[in-house]
């Protein structure tokens, strides 16, 4: 059985993000950039069941700029088998939309024939969480949204999904699309004999054109803005001095 793994090169989570000054979008210059961290839980999931004997070969693939690259060689580190860069943009602030990316990614699945797409439930850089849904519906294939727990068994998929409330165990028939969630796994970290390894694994370059898809935007961005600076909070002196600042405010 054969995984297909998206990946996407996104700011570190750990990066303070800033805001263009004329509002146009994110400012990008000397920023680190990494894989996004659902997609390192996808890649993590993907791993452990070739680990288990259930699946054969991991591909991992990237849709965006040359320098994916290195977000697709950390993935090689950590265990994939090889990896296909399609570079669909030349400047790093353009985000490819989610239906291109769902539409290259049904041509990777057709060329490459995968049991499971194995996807982050979306990107922490636009929040989006569309591109798995988008999948599925191309390729008419079942999918399990939202995973924290993945088992295949025979040619089906057990997955447990976080719900509002609790959580939910689905069956669906493979092939499938799977979004991993939060708690799916706990992602390794790349042993520096499997980061040289992974230099020498296959990494093939493709553009959209050659799959037949156009990624013209169908969106502009009109403004960025960061969120409001919170406000500072108030010390009360008393209970009854706090329930009257609350029904001054309209909280109660």
């Amino acid at each position: 059985m054969k995984v297909l793994v998206p990946v996407k090169r996104v700011i570190d989570y750990n990066v303070k993000v800033r805001v263009k000054a004329d509002g146009t979008g994110v400012d990008l210059a000397n920023v680190k950039m990494s894989m996004n961290p659902f997609d390192e839980i996808a890649v993590e999931e993907a791993i452990r069941l070739k680990e288990a004997g259930v699946a054969s070969e991991v591909v991992v693939v990237s849709i965006g700029v040359k320098q994916a690259q290195e977000t697709l060689r950390t993935a090689l580190a950590m265990g994939a088998d090889r990896a296909i860069l399609v570079t669909a943009a030349d400047d790093v602030h353009t985000d490819i939309e989610p239906l291109a990316v769902a539409k290259i990614l049904k041509a990777v699945v057709d060329e490459e024939q995968p049991q499971i797409v194995l996807a982050g439930k979306q990107a922490i850089d636009n929040d989006m969480n569309a591109t798995g849904q988008m999948l599925s519906a191309l390729l008419g294939w079942s999918q399990a949204t939202f995973a924290s727990e993945v088992k295949v068994e025979g040619d089906a998929a057990v997955v447990t999904r976080e719900v509002d409330g609790g959580l939910q165990t689905i069956k669906v028939q493979l092939p499938a699309i799977i979004t991993a969630d939060l708690r799916l796994n706990e992602p390794r970290y790349a042993s520096l004999p499997n980061i040289m390894k992974a230099k020498k694994k296959p990494l093939d370059e493709k553009t959209p054109a050659d799959y037949g898809v156009d990624v013209t935007p169908r969106l502009s961005v009109v403004k960025t803005s960061e969120p409001a600076v919170r406000e500072a909070g108030e010390i009360v002196g008393s209970v009854d001095e706090l329930v009257a600042k609350l029904k001054e405010a309209g909280a109660v």
